[in-house]
């Protein structure tokens, strides 16, 4: 169970877990958090709610969300996928025989 802890002026903390990690799983952790400029504890927040989102998308049917459409899309730009220009050709079907 999380605990929750009080700050100096009162305002609840947010919950804190304590999590067991292999070895060779805590020093890629730390390779990613440092490539990122993060703290540990920061990048494995950043993963777990990553992975959270995906696996409830996932139990939900993926049922896109504003923010993954929007993640999506730059992606495809990352990539270099063209836009389309203008509205879509028709297409004529030709038939067998």
């Amino acid at each position: 169970m999380a605990t929750r802890q009080t700050s100096s002026s009162g305002r609840p903390k947010s919950p804190r877990i304590q999590v067991v990690l292999p070895e060779d799983l805590c020093e890629r952790l730390t390779a990613l958090a440092e490539a990122d400029s993060r703290t540990v504890s920061n990048m494995a927040k950043v993963l777990i709610q990553q992975g959270v989102e995906r696996l409830e998308a996932a139990r939900a049917g993926a049922a896109p969300t504003p923010e993954r459409f929007r993640e999506a899309l730059e992606q495809q730009e990352r990539v270099g996928t063209q836009r389309l220009r203008g509205a879509p050709r028709r297409l004529r079907l030709q038939r067998p025989g």
